[in-house]
């Protein structure tokens, strides 16, 4: 636990020596990590809608299309991998979100 709060107090002292590139470059990257965490959470949104649910006589979000013996077995594949690069993005929107509120924690000018 005292390894953890010195940690803390490690981000949150604000006298701590950082070059000057550095230190005007953070809006620059959060600027971008936001504009990433849009994209990912629009995207992540589309693939959600655009999945079949599990549940039978089941209609896509999107299209109102009725889940048919032809319709399943014609995506099959297609959507193993919209559900693997939903979990993609999910990890990516977590990942980016997390930089970001460390970014936050360290430099708030």
């Amino acid at each position: 636990m005292n390894k953890f709060s010195n940690f803390v107090n490690l981000i949150a002292e604000g006298d701590t020596a950082v070059a000057g590139w550095i230190a005007s470059s953070f809006p620059v990257i959060k600027i971008v990590l936001a504009s990433l965490i849009f994209v990912c959470a629009l995207l992540m949104i589309i693939m959600v809608l655009s999945q079949r649910t599990e549940s039978d006589g089941s209609m896509n979000a999107i299209t109102g299309q009725a889940d048919t013996f032809y319709n399943r077995n014609k995506g099959g594949n297609l959507q193993g991998k919209i559900k693997r690069f939903t979990v993609i993005l999910a990890i990516l929107l977590m990942v980016f979100c997390i930089t970001f509120f460390v970014l936050n924690a360290i430099y708030q000018g």
